[in-house]
């Protein structure tokens, strides 16, 4: 039995093009963007991988993400369930602030630690800790059990949703995974065992 889990951090969006925190914000695609999507679709259909399921938040750059690849597949009407619990995390009030300004105003170590810490979040947003809070238990009860019967997913998501799966999946520590970069459309293929362990990845960044 093929249990296959697909990761996919979305394409580059209006704010990450302008350094923006985005957070729960709803920016959509850049040109470079939608390109990044649909070259993971391209990658996905050349290892000949078709999908039973799709998962991604309520968010339209992730949406948006994953209706280009699935174009690219073939699959453009695959069941798809969007869900608040796979939005990145909420960057609180610092939401929508140019991150050098930001560090012009609260200093390079506390924006770094607002970044890159893993329970510290920054003024009324989340930490990537309380993020995973919010991700874990959706995958352990929705996506996890699909995986496990035999359904082949695909996720569309967020740096951070996405690093607190990928946290749980290859049982790295905290350090590790604030220290791990994903890059925009490059699709992560999982293998899962019968007990939802990895038995092996495949990272299809360039």
């Amino acid at each position: 039995m093929e249990r296959l889990l697909v990761l996919v951090r979305h394409g580059q969006s209006d704010w990450n093009r302008k350094n923006l925190f985005t957070g729960w914000k709803d920016p959509d695609l850049t040109e470079l963007g939608v390109s990044e999507a649909k070259a993971a679709g391209v990658k996905l259909r050349e290892m000949k991988l078709q999908f039973d399921m799709a998962y991604t938040s309520v968010l339209t750059r992730a949406q948006h993400t994953l209706a280009l690849m699935l174009a690219e597949l073939g699959q453009e009407d695959l069941e798809t369930v969007r869900d608040q619990a796979l939005n990145e995390r909420d960057y609180g009030d610092i939401t929508g602030m140019d991150k050098d300004e930001a560090r012009a105003k609260f200093g390079d170590e506390q924006v770094h630690i607002w970044r890159r810490s893993f329970d510290i979040p920054p003024p009324g947003g989340e930490s990537l800790k309380m993020t995973a809070e919010r991700v874990l238990p959706y995958y352990r009860a929705e996506i996890l059990p699909r995986v496990l019967e035999g359904k082949r997913i695909i996720v569309a998501a967020h740096g951070n949703s996405l690093r607190s799966l990928i946290m749980d999946l290859e049982k790295l520590t905290p350090d590790e995974i604030v220290a791990r970069e994903l890059a925009t459309g490059a699709p992560l293929v999982y293998r899962l065992d019968e007990d939802g362990n990895v038995v092996s990845v495949e990272d299809l960044a360039d």
